[in-house]
């Protein structure tokens, strides 16, 4: 049974940094895409970046807020592990942050392509 477990969230004055990790199992995940979503309260779940260990290709949300040059996603070597570095973070950031795992071979931002979902860790961003 696939398993996508994150941590590290919590809460952060703006301007400071957070790293949350995803811990995959149950699967063969080196030719899964993997990506980060987000959900702030009252809104949509919304695309932050995907990472192909495959093709290598990786891609960032663009809001215009800043946040393609702020968070930075990688993949741990064992292809298990996929974090999400978040820099300069804004109380905008603030939301539920979800990791998610697409066994299609091509990268995705939108949320349905996603097979697999972790629960969510909390980021919230105090001003």
């Amino acid at each position: 049974q696939v398993q996508l477990v994150e941590s590290g969230g919590g809460l952060v004055q703006s301007g400071a940094s957070l790293r949350l990790s995803c811990a995959a199992s149950g699967g063969t995940f080196s030719t899964y895409v993997m990506g980060w979503f987000r959900q702030a309260p009252g809104k949509e779940r919304e695309f932050v970046a995907t990472t192909s260990w495959s093709s290598g290709a990786t891609y960032y949300a663009d809001y215009g807020n800043g946040m393609k040059d702020r968070f930075t996603i990688s993949r741990g070597n064992d292809k298990n592990t996929v974090d999400l570095q978040m820099n300069s973070l804004k109380p905008e950031d603030t939301a539920v942050y979800y990791c998610a795992a697409s066994s299609r071979r091509y990268s995705s931002t939108t949320a349905h392509e996603y097979d697999y979902w972790g629960q969510g860790t909390q980021v919230t961003v105090s001003s």
